[in-house]
């Protein structure tokens, strides 16, 4: 029988008892108890780690097996029996690893991770319960990126770009060392994924021991420091994490997304309001996910992870594996722009990982990859195979429309105007099926908007013409002078929107 504080969990889409427990009803709202205890408990372990279990005051090997050890922890607590699959996964590529070549185990890894990736999700929505959002198996992120980082132990350094050599690993890590970058407890449920040099720098205490950033000791006449206090922002972040938390559980109720395709509500209700509520019902998705990611930030800063160097004024970073910029999504003039700002670490994965790997078509490539990893449902890959259609209009768009408007700042005012409005209509009607999940359902919504979105963007591909990117890219290279810190955690130039 449920507690009175169950039922009140229950009624606002939280779930108690962990994965196994949700109701189906309940998933496209839901914040999973467990998942948000066991994140409250690795922010406050996170802090006794970092003045504990200080680089100064322990060894390597003590903060890997804790780090470890504490996330098998959490995984267990939260995922019940399905979290020995991170285990499982972690174990087969390093067995990959240690088996085969450096020239050659990034591509059987890929092949074997995702396809155990691709089972596990299929079995978990079609056998065990359809309508529970599928655990994304965050690791296997982490495990792809490492194997096409160890590529750089079969490469020349003139082979690789810049943010390659960042990644580059160059030398065989120990199996301790790989089950701590997979499972450590500040990222194994939410992530940000990181790269392997980083996490180990983290580790060893040595944060820009691969990174050629510091020239000078001190900014505007400020003392750098080593080791900065991430106290100020973690409580930011706790802050940004409490209001997003309350806007959701004030407004999630009042704009369902289900009405969207709701018959009544399509037969009754004029055009330009349906355009409004899809805007509205669709903004209220997205304070959960910054709730989510950004408290996975800040568990990470709180341990003494994340700290990216300084800004023109002299204070601290801590936005290396930062995963959203809230105002820039919101406010955002291009899809783009959208994507660029939203999920940042795993827009880069899949942009190291596959857009710049790609012979052919990396757009489509990269959009593929990110809907196999999302999971099973079809509406994941109805909202991806939309996306590739959008990008390649807004690229037109942008090349050919864009320079027009930017005679004057009242023509480009007036074009971020327009241009606003356009992105955040194109993103909402995208993920519909990814809010969705089903096939009917994704379509019905289409249908009742004639697919418009989707034919006009095929005509504006299809009119407007953009340079193939091999020649954009020869174009830009002898004007643009990479630095390391934007190629690696601030760098815009992601793949989905290239």
């Amino acid at each position: 029988m449920y507690s009175y504080v169950e039922q009140y969990l229950d009624q606002w889409g939280f779930s108690v008892g962990g994965a196994t427990k949700c109701k189906p009803n309940d998933n496209k709202i839901m914040l999973d108890v467990n998942f948000v205890v066991c994140q409250l408990c690795a922010l406050l372990t996170a802090v006794w780690f970092r003045l504990y279990l200080h680089p100064s005051k322990t060894s390597p090997f003590v903060r890997h097996v804790v780090a470890t050890l504490l996330g098998i922890y959490f995984a267990l607590f939260c995922f019940g029996w399905y979290a020995l699959h991170f285990l499982l996964q972690s174990g087969i590529t390093y067995g990959i690893m240690i088996l085969t070549g450096v020239e050659h185990m990034h591509k059987y890894c890929l092949v074997v991770a995702l396809g155990y990736l691709s089972f596990c999700q299929i079995t978990r929505v079609y056998v065990f319960d359809y309508g529970m959002y599928s655990l994304r198996c965050l690791f296997s992120l982490f495990i792809f990126l490492f194997f096409f980082s160890l590529t750089g132990m079969a490469r020349k350094e003139d082979q690789l770009n810049q943010s390659q050599k960042l990644l580059a690993i160059r030398r065989m890590p120990s199996l301790l060392e790989y089950f701590s970058y997979n499972c450590n407890f500040m990222g194994i449920l939410a992530g940000p994924t990181c790269s392997y040099n980083d996490y180990i720098a983290f580790i060893e205490g040595t944060p820009y021991r691969h990174r050629d950033l510091e020239t000078k000791g001190k900014v505007n006449g400020k003392s750098r420091l080593n080791d900065p206090s991430p106290n100020t922002e973690v409580i930011r972040k706790l802050a940004t994490c409490f209001i997003s938390l309350l806007v959701f559980l004030s407004v999630c109720k009042v704009c369902p997304v289900e009405r969207n395709v709701d018959d009544d509500f399509i037969a009754t209700t004029p055009f330009y309001a349906q355009v409004v509520y899809l805007y509205l019902s669709m903004l209220t998705t997205r304070p959960k996910y910054y709730f989510v990611w950004t408290l996975a930030d800040a568990i990470n800063n709180a341990a003494g992870f994340g700290f990216n160097g300084y800004d023109s004024n002299g204070l601290p970073r801590w936005d290396l594996i930062s995963n959203l910029r809230i105002m820039n999504i919101e406010l955002a003039t291009s899809f783009k722009v959208f994507l660029d700002n939203w999920n940042i670490q795993t827009a880069h994965w899949l942009k190291r990982v596959c857009y710049e790997r790609c012979p052919y078509n990396p757009t489509a490539a990269t959009f593929l990859l990110s809907a196999m990893w999302h999971g099973a449902y079809p509406g994941y890959y109805l909202t991806f195979l939309t996306g590739i259609v959008i990008t390649l209009a807004a690229r037109a768009v942008r090349h050919n429309v864009r320079p027009y408007f930017l005679g004057s700042p009242t023509l480009k005012f007036v074009y971020d105007v327009i241009t606003w409005a356009a992105t955040q209509i194109a993103i909402c009607y995208t993920v519909v099926p990814f809010v969705l999940l089903s096939v009917g359902p994704s379509l019905k919504f289409y249908r009742s908007w004639y697919f418009c979105i989707h034919i006009g963007c095929i005509l504006l591909a299809i009119a407007l013409p953009v340079k193939p990117r091999h020649l954009r890219l020869k174009e830009q290279q002898p004007a643009v002078q990479p630095s390391l810190e934007s190629t690696d955690s601030n760098s815009n130039q992601k793949q989905k929107a290239t």
